[in-house]
């Protein structure tokens, strides 16, 4: 030591502090390397910022880098920048961080609240110590920007305090030599601190040399103006950031100041894996601070729905905890997630209504996060809604509707939102209940896939329109404004006597009831599930997920067409052929049941029909 040698000692609850920072913040130790380089970014900023105001810069021409050098003789990492670099004065001030932002008040609310250690340390900002993590040996030297200022050197084991003493020779700046314990001779090594920087700093705005060789060759494009990046550029860059081979569908790139500072550039993938069989996506936006990573998988930054997004999502306005590995104020999270989540949808409902086809593409892919979002994000399934496409009765086989689109063809005071839920549209049409919309006009959405009846009920209404099922048993959807099958209906007094008969032969545990109705049109009878909760798809979803268990007992109401020739001859057997019409009702009732998607036990139905053969080709001459 020289005589200008000045030396500080750590007080007890400082040295207690910094032990929990070494040995408790940080799960991965890789993590100090981002840690200094973030640092060194910061002072290069300031730096340039100072280079419009200030005449006077100590080594003005030094050019804006942060230059890093492995020594695996020496067991030493040297982390160096040409930024502001510090006076005596601020070496104290700022690499006594911990000391200056009262560590007394930190350890009495660490005691007192029974915290964990990492959710109260972050407003300590001592990223710099976690190079203790690894180091029995920090040293910093530096010279300030100011021409006038020492060149010195600032050193420390990271127990018993710190020196501060002159160092001639110093170039503007901060070169931080970390001597690594035994334990850590890894981060010595060129190739480990390679992989380091490209995880965490490759977007950094300074060139980064490892060994003198430039390591962050891709650009920040998030932060760049949209009308300087090229195509290519977009899609290079997507490749880099998703790991991708494929070109992305859709990019959304945006800045915003209010009500966070935001930065983000995201992608929609060409193919969605999850179809292939490749289980779950990972989320893959990461999260950056002022181009520095923070998290690549950060939990809670988008809906789990929007798990198919690629790219970055960078704010200046986090507070970080001192790792960097967590958020210290989740409400910051969740407003971050909210803004990114409502820009994405405005951005998708703008495409699908300016290219349909390339939106119809993108839904055939990727629509079941679009029903997965409308069933889990309660804040945001009104917006997801709008996205939503379905064939309907009132399409061409294969054309798509969006549910505003229903609307503009909804008759005056329609105040619901028909649909049917089916395997596929042929089966849909091919049943008893389309007929009744048909004759009145109303049109009917074809929801298709297992998910959409869950998803359905989730969303309840849209623009304040019920979304009802069009077999609900409850329904009065009034006269029809087309004529009905024609023939006369059979007389009120046979008709009850008819419905009692079949409503005998079925057998209570298994019909509510059989009445008479006006919506059947060509069909002789229908079955109406009354518990509008358990559903065909419903009832397969829950014997699916529990194969070991009976369905819950099925009973069913049973509506007939008075005018359908069938009935009518039905009406005739009980008189003249008894145990034919018991045949014929029960045969009506389960293909009722299997038009419905509700017949569970088909033997009955198939033996049946064997007999109505062998009857109907005996009554032959």
């Amino acid at each position: 030591m020289s005589e200008n040698t000045h030396t500080h000692a750590f007080q007890a609850e400082v040295r207690q502090l910094l032990d929990i920072v070494i040995h408790s913040l940080y799960t991965d130790k890789e993590i100090f390397v981002r840690e200094l380089v973030s640092n060194a970014s910061d002072a290069l900023e300031k730096l340039r910022h100072l280079q419009l105001t200030e005449k006077e810069i100590f080594e003005v021409e030094e050019p804006l880098e942060i230059r890093i050098t492995t020594d695996e003789t020496a067991n030493t990492l040297t982390i160096a920048d040409s930024g502001i670099g510090m006076t005596r004065e601020e070496l104290v001030e700022n690499l006594g961080t911990i000391a200056h932002s009262g560590s007394k008040k930190f350890m009495q609310a660490l005691s007192e609240a029974g915290q964990k250690e990492s959710a109260l340390i972050g407003q300590f900002g001592v990223g710099f110590y976690s190079a203790f993590m690894v180091a029995d040996d920090v040293k910093v030297y530096t010279h300030s920007w100011r021409t006038d200022a020492d060149h010195l050197v600032w050193s420390s084991d990271g127990r018993t305090g710190y020196d501060i003493d002159e160092a001639p020779g110093q170039k503007r700046g901060c070169r931080v030599v970390v001597h690594l314990r035994e334990d850590q001779k890894e981060f010595a090594q060129p190739h480990r601190i390679k992989g380091i920087l490209e995880s965490y700093s490759s977007f950094v705005p300074f060139p980064i040399l490892l060994n003198g060789e430039r390591v962050n060759t891709v650009e920040a494009l998030w932060r760049k103006p949209k009308s300087e990046i090229t195509d290519e550029q977009y899609t290079e860059f997507y490749k880099f950031i998703g790991k991708a081979w494929d070109e992305p569908r859709y990019r959304m790139h945006f800045s915003a100041d209010a009500p966070l500072e935001i930065n983000a550039l995201l992608f929609v993938p060409k193919e969605n894996t999850e179809l292939f069989g490749f289980g779950q996506m990972e989320p893959g936006v990461s999260l950056y601070c002022k181009n520095v990573l923070i998290d690549d998988k950060p939990a809670g930054l988008l809906p789990e729905w929007l798990r198919f997004l690629r790219g970055i999502i960078d704010s200046a306005d986090l507070p970080l905890n001192i790792s960097r590995e967590s958020m210290q104020d989740s409400a910051l999270v969740r407003k971050l997630n909210r803004v990114v989540a409502k820009r994405f949808l405005k951005f998708l409902d703008g495409e699908a209504r300016s290219d349909a086809e390339k939106y119809r593409d993108f839904y055939t892919k990727f629509s079941r996060f679009l029903k997965e979002g409308v069933a889990t994000d309660a804040e945001n399934k009104d917006a997801i809604a709008k996205l939503l496409r379905y064939e309907s009765s009132m399409t061409e086989p294969g054309e798509l509707t969006s549910l505003d689109d229903y609307l503009t063809r909804a008759k005056d005071g329609q105040d619901r939102i028909f649909y049917l839920i089916g395997d596929n549209r042929a089966a849909i049409e091919a049943g008893p209940y389309l007929e009744a919309f048909q004759a009145r006009g109303l049109e009917v959405l074809y929801l298709t896939e297992p998910i959409d009846d869950y998803v359905i009920r989730s969303l309840g209404r849209f623009e304040e329109k019920t979304l009802v099922s069009a077999d609900r048993a409850d329904l009065d959807l009034g006269e029809p404004t087309t004529p009905a099958e024609t023939g006369e209906p059979l007389p009120e007094d046979r008709l009850t006597g008819l419905c009692d008969f079949i409503a005998g032969e079925i057998g209570d545990l298994r019909v509510e009831k059989v009445e008479a109705g006006n919506r059947l049109v060509g069909s002789p009878a229908a079955a109406l599930n009354p518990d509008e909760f358990l559903t065909a798809q419903m009832r397969r979803m829950m014997q699916a997920m529990n194969p070991d268990e009976a369905p819950p007992p099925l009973k069913v109401r049973l509506e007939i067409n008075p005018r359908h020739d069938l009935i009518r001859k039905l009406d005739a057997a009980r008189d003249t052929d008894p145990e034919l019409a018991r045949l014929v009702a029960a045969q009506l009732f389960d293909n009722a049941l299997f038009a419905a998607g509700l017949l569970e036990d088909k033997k009955s139905i198939i033996a049946r029909g064997y007999d109505l053969m062998d009857r109907a080709l005996k009554s032959q001459p």
